[in-house]
């Protein structure tokens, strides 16, 4: 390795480091990187807090390397620290093909194929993509939503936000229905938010109750309600984005999570076995009724606010889930 280098571990230099970085990518000089790495883990045996230089090279590795080189990182403990799983990392400029003979153990195969599925690859051909591990379609069904994929950049990661409803906001009266015992099913919307409550500082309830949505979302409100409906591709994809993400300050669990999230709690809503044959769960999606609410005042950081009633047999489920940035819940 470069003396130059050495030195910098030595020192400890962060900054150097970070950019000698830039230049091995620059340079696609891969092995180099990938020695660097294990360089900078091994002096944590020395006392230097090289860590985020390891972990930031894991991350390159999985976003621009070659599929051998992407593919070997995906398991890293130190992905943990990137800005997203590095298996969506690296889904997002690889093709399936590229990565997938590489991979050796089924989850991470499993989870980047979902990723490339999301992104429009049929994989139903494929035994590698590991079906078993997810139990998902291979290939994205016609009722699924637009689901809003993140772009990796070197050093951030930008998400788009999910689309803005179509119907307005009406406001009703707050009248609670009585609560069923569904534990399940909360657990389930709950588990949507998880990095949200557990990780940032995010809070969420759910609830399911006898009656129609306002009555769910009226068990949730201390204040006025304002409810409009959604289409059931607009409630999927707020759900997908939502189980997706890491809120303000949480990791970030990827697509293929999203998307299996959006399928087991509708196969939960819809009372159908799981794993539920897709045709059945996209006539259950559009069977039940979707309704987005807030409390009338204007929504600030990461919000989740959806309400889903099942009119044949009388009751509603809501959730409740909010996150904002320390700089916003401070000012």
């Amino acid at each position: 390795m470069d003396r130059r280098l050495l030195d910098l571990i030595e020192l400890a230099d962060l900054d150097a480091l970070l950019r000698a970085v830039d230049g091995l990518c620059a340079a696609r000089d891969w092995d180099a990187l990938v020695e660097l790495a294990d360089r900078c883990e091994h002096a944590l045996q020395r006392g230097k807090q090289l860590w985020p230089i390891a972990a930031h090279i894991d991350y390159r590795l999985a976003l621009e390397a070659p599929g051998p080189y992407a593919a070997d990182v995906l398991t890293s403990e130190l992905g943990r620290f990137a800005h997203g799983p590095l298996t969506e990392v690296a889904a997002s400029t690889h093709s399936f093909d590229e990565l997938a003979d590489h991979i050796e153990l089924a989850q991470p195969a499993a989870y980047v194929a979902q990723e490339r599925i999301l992104r429009g690859e049929d994989l139903r051909d494929d035994p590698r993509a590991r079906p078993e591990v997810l139990e998902l379609p291979l290939v994205l069904q016609p009722w699924e939503p637009s689901y809003r994929l993140p772009v990796f950049k070197a050093t951030y990661v930008e998400v788009p936000e999910v689309w803005e409803p179509h119907a307005p906001l009406g406001e009703v009266a707050v009248e609670p229905g009585p609560a069923l015992d569904e534990p399940e099913l909360e657990a389930a919307l709950l588990d949507l938010v998880t990095p949200w409550t557990a990780e940032s500082n995010g809070a969420a309830q759910a609830v399911v109750v006898e009656g129609d949505a306002a009555a769910a979302a009226s068990a949730l409100t201390v204040g006025s309600l304002r409810i409009g409906p959604l289409t059931p591709a607009e409630a999927l994809q707020q759900m997908a984005w939502a189980a997706a993400s890491g809120g303000a300050h949480g990791r970030r669990r990827g697509g293929a999570f999203g998307r299996f999230a959006v399928y087991y709690t509708v196969a939960l809503l819809a009372d159908l076995p799981w794993p539920a044959p897709p045709a059945e769960l996209g006539a259950a999606a559009d069977a039940l009724r979707w309704y987005r609410w807030d409390e009338g005042s204007p929504e600030e950081g990461w919000v989740l606010r959806i309400a889903v009633e099942d009119a044949e047999h009388g009751w509603a489920a809501a959730i409740a889930a909010t996150d904002l940035a320390e700089d916003a819940a401070s000012s």
